[in-house]
């Protein structure tokens, strides 16, 4: 007998390392307006191309092209613009709390604004969604008050959550905002069984879940995908692919499906790819797929191909598993410069108005921290009450827990 090669594993890399030259050679980006818009109720097997391509609507020019554009007034895209820019200056001022130990922890959404915040506004009152802690624009376009989600961040005594979760882990049922949880995948369940009680409930309520790319690598997700496309269960699926999970690169959780998208074509799920740069995109791709699930058509896959600026979170170094201007060779752009840029082409905004908008949602984050700031911090001010442990947990509460409390003090 010949003999037998010996085995060995397949370790996928990413195409470039620290002190290597960013390289996006190998994302295919079609041209704005190019990609077909298919009527709601196509059939899935008919648009398994979706899954490979990316849904664009803004070209280089600033200009909103092709059949997916026109569903936002200029209104409504300057409302999203504000939210995108609410959005990052939060960010800022809670990164800069975190360095300053007011906050043990804090995750920005650099390069993602888009995503989160033009979806929320595709949504109805009622609808829920069941986020990963890089959602927090679904609050901000929601109204949601940033003083709450500070004083959740810092933990004091006006925190909503009475000091119960980790900082950004919000929860906001009046908001569409599922409890937070730190056990990646869990949710996306949730949302297939919520929008499932919906359903069974004779209810007009969809649900949204969502996903980072690193995260579909869990069995949570494809338990979700069975169940979403057995019962048709009206919700939306939603994969952020911002190209890392903490420090491993998206070709880990992807393995060979080619994308992440193409994930849903074995379950017979309708799979889209879409911009996650462009907020116009973004929002005409989750009004198609939110109009499928309200109209019982069933659920929709949609992977959002965007890039995390920032490090993962504040107790992350990016520096040590990529480049650091591979940011700055991400080809699809910065989604604020892009839709600024649009509306300045439109005539409906201006370099002055940006700068001054700019400053007015400074201040506005700055007087909403200061009255954060004003119930406490980590190490200052008012905390929740211990007694707050025992509360609400159980509808009676069991005699370990009474004699805890009594021990406690509280």
């Amino acid at each position: 007998m010949a003999e037998q090669p010996t085995l060995s594993l397949h370790v996928p890399e990413p195409e470039v390392r620290p002190g290597d030259t960013p390289d996006f050679s190998n994302v295919p980006i079609p041209r704005a307006g190019s990609v077909e818009r298919p009527a709601v109720d196509v059939d899935p097997r008919e648009i398994r191309d979706l899954a490979y391509s990316i849904i664009r609507v803004l070209n280089r020019n600033g200009e909103a092209v092709g059949p997916w554009a026109g569903t936002l007034t200029d209104e409504e895209l300057l409302e999203g613009l504000r939210h995108m820019m609410t959005l990052r200056t939060f960010d800022a001022r809670m990164q800069m709390a975190q360095r300053q130990g007011k906050t043990s922890f804090y995750m920005q959404h650099m390069g993602e604004e888009a995503v989160s915040c033009a979806f929320r506004k595709a949504l109805e009152p009622g609808d829920m969604n069941f986020p990963t802690y890089r959602q927090a624009g679904l609050l901000i376009a929601s109204g949601y008050p940033m003083v709450d989600m500070m004083n959740q961040i810092y933990s004091n005594e006006a925190d909503p959550l009475k000091g119960r979760q980790l900082p950004i882990m919000y929860s906001a049922k009046d908001h569409g905002f599922f409890s937070l949880s730190g056990n990646l995948g869990t949710q996306y369940i949730q949302a297939v069984g919520w929008a499932m009680a919906s359903a069974i409930k004779n209810d007009s309520k969809i649900a949204a879940g969502w996903i980072g790319d690193g995260s579909t690598a869990e069995s949570d997700f494809h338990a979700a995908l069975v169940f979403a496309s057995t019962y048709r269960a009206p919700v939306v699926l939603n994969i952020v692919n911002n190209q890392w999970a903490i420090s491993t690169f998206q070709g880990i959780a992807r393995g060979g499906s080619g994308t992440f998208a193409a994930r849903g074509l074995g379950f017979g799920i309708p799979a889209l790819r879409v911009d996650g740069n462009d907020y116009l995109a973004v929002h005409a791709v989750a009004k198609w797929a939110t109009e499928r699930a309200r109209r019982n058509l069933g659920p929709t896959l949609i992977e959002h191909v965007t890039y995390r600026v920032g490090a993962h979170s504040t107790s992350d170094d990016p520096s040590a598993y990529r480049p650091k201007t591979e940011s700055d060779a991400w080809p699809l752009g910065d989604p604020v410069i892009r839709l600024k840029n649009h509306l300045i082409l439109r005539g409906v905004w201006s370099d002055d108005r940006h700068k001054q908008a700019e400053a007015e949602v400074l201040d506005t984050v700055i007087a909403a921290q200061k009255e954060a700031e004003n119930n406490g911090t980590l190490h200052s001010g008012g905390k929740p009450s211990t007694r707050e442990m025992f509360e609400g947990v159980y509808e009676t509460m069991p005699p370990h827990l009474r004699r805890q409390r009594q021990e406690a003090g509280v």
